[in-house]
């Protein structure tokens, strides 16, 4: 994930070689946790110019910052011509979820001086999944979840001790000897949605199970069919 933004911004960088700017904003801000409001130190920020073409709005990298140790940020940002958005572009990692922060030029200018931008908390999540059933001897298993409405595959990379056969791009789990334990992330205090899609003697049967995942504890969902 970080490589691929790092690689956008570094061609974002070729490119402003070309751009017109307009002047200088000092902008001043920090990053804090959505929910206890304690403030995050070393969260880089990725800044986009949104420019208006014929046919759509084309994203350019003109900067980049970061949180000092105490999760305040300050930047001397080159503002483009005929750009009147701008996305600042929070980078995720294990513990806080990426976060793209849409700003309007006037918006920016008026708040210069105190910017705020929050992080949703990631928070460790097992899901146990185990075949029970003895008959029949084989059956089909799909699996997906969603935290707060984003699709668990965007939120973070699953990590599956799997002793079933794994097809397709989803969770899949095929035969008669199931027992498997999917490692991810959900957001901290938000709602957590586990649907399980079982494929027995033809006929198809929908599971789902819901947990709010808390900050210190250990959150987990158990499956068996």
């Amino acid at each position: 994930m970080k490589c691929l933004i790092y690689i956008a911004f570094t061609a974002g960088l070729f490119l402003t070689g070309c751009l017109k700017t307009e002047g200088i904003l000092d902008i001043k801000g920090k990053v804090v946790d959505e929910k206890t409001k304690v403030l995050i130190p070393g969260r880089e920020l990725i800044i986009q110019a949104l420019i208006r073409t014929d046919t759509n709005m084309v994203s350019i990298n003109v900067g980049q910052t970061s949180t000092d140790s105490s999760g305040f940020f300050t930047y001397s940002l080159r503002k483009v011509k005929d750009a009147y958005y701008y996305d600042f572009y929070l980078v995720g990692d294990s513990n806080y979820a990426f976060r793209t922060n849409t700003l309007g030029l006037m918006e920016l200018e008026e708040n210069a001086q105190f910017l705020t931008f929050q992080l949703r908390r990631l928070v460790d999540l097992s899901i146990n999944i185990s075949r029970k059933s003895k008959n029949p001897a084989f059956d089909t298993l799909y699996m997906s979840m969603e935290s707060d409405g984003i699709d668990g595959r965007i939120l973070f990379p699953y990590k599956l001790d799997n002793y079933g056969q794994k097809i397709d791009l989803r969770l899949c789990w095929i035969g008669g000897k199931v027992k498997s334990t999917v490692r991810t992330k959900a957001f901290a205090d938000r709602r957590t949605k586990v649907d399980w899609e079982l494929f027995r003697n033809g006929k198809k049967r929908v599971i789902t199970d819901t947990i709010t995942c808390r900050r210190e504890a250990e959150n987990s969902v158990n499956f068996g069919y």
